[in-house]
């Protein structure tokens, strides 16, 4: 686990150095919203979806990172902005993120709706970035063409939208699951799919991966649901019980702890089943799947 836990670290590591490079300067009449988008991105996190990008790449042999970086940027950058969103009062009327204060509790309510708006168009300017590095532009047209929608309203806002029309109704776990597939796992399967587009895997490959990372998107927001009911606040950076506050439908509330534990942990060996079925092999991604299942934040 050690061994893991130092792989993660430089990975994340090279990650936040990747997006510092892409982030805005802090000057000119806008800099207050531009302040606001680099104090979202760099509250830190887990940079799940670069690294997903990235070792996704690396699996089916992708070597030259300096082709998937603006993608890596690009994706924590929006994913950044969903959650800017996701805390403002109309929404979840989230205080704290990642251990410290949200977005439009430092810069206030409009200019935390303006940064997450900011961070989602520059996430799609620089990830056009891509194109003048890439070895082959039908790939990064393709990678390009997903990362546009899969935020977008048959990915995760349409997942949102259907969560917050939601809130206070009961819903049965078939409705639950569109949720969460398209609100938490439309980034991670755009992650995982743009990884494996750039280094040149083949269409099969491209929704076998897709598929992991449905499964794997699925079981990282139950964890989260777990995690809303048994986390520890001052692990998981966010206050806990939000979802009871917010009469949310949940994995937990659907089917108690144990079999939402029993779900997490069938979904991510499915998942890692369809990683070991590639020629690629990639130890670490595999890795990240399982400690994505036993993670306290």
């Amino acid at each position: 686990m050690k061994a893991f836990q130092e792989e993660l670290k430089s990975r994340v590591d090279y990650i936040e150095q990747v997006i510092k490079e892409y982030l805005p300067k802090e000057e000119g009449f806008q800099e207050t919203v531009i302040k606001a988008m680099n104090y979202s991105v760099l509250a830190g996190g887990k940079r799940l979806r670069p690294m997903l990008i990235l070792e996704s790449f690396r699996l089916f042999g992708g070597t030259d990172t300096k082709l998937i970086e603006p993608f890596m940027a690009a994706m924590e950058m929006i994913h950044t902005y969903s959650l800017v969103h996701d805390d403002l009062p109309a929404m979840d009327d989230d205080a704290y993120r990642r251990g410290r204060k949200t977005t439009h509790i430092v810069y206030g309510e409009a200019m935390g709706i303006l940064a997450g708006d900011a961070l989602l168009n520059y996430g799609f300017e620089v990830a056009t970035n891509a194109f003048s590095q890439a070895v082959d532009l039908q790939r990064a047209t393709r990678a390009y063409t997903i990362l546009v929608k899969k935020p977008g309203i048959y990915g995760m806002l349409g997942g949102q939208a259907v969560d917050v029309e939601n809130c206070d109704r009961p819903m049965k776990q078939e409705k639950l699951d569109f949720i969460y597939d398209l609100k938490t796992g439309a980034l991670i399967e755009a992650s995982m799919m743009i990884g494996a587009i750039m280094a040149d895997a083949s269409d099969a490959e491209v929704k076998e991966i897709q598929l992991a990372a449905k499964k794997i998107g699925l079981a990282f927001q139950i964890q989260d649901d777990i995690l809303d009911v048994v986390g520890e606040e001052d692990k998981i950076g966010k206050p806990v019980k939000s979802d009871e506050k917010n009469h949310k439908t949940t994995y937990v509330t659907l089917l108690g702890i144990e079999k939402a534990k029993a779900s997490v942990e069938q979904l991510s060996m499915e998942a890692i089943q369809i990683l070991n079925g590639f020629t690629y092999k990639n130890v670490y991604l595999e890795q990240l799947v399982n400690y994505l299942i036993y993670r306290e934040k």
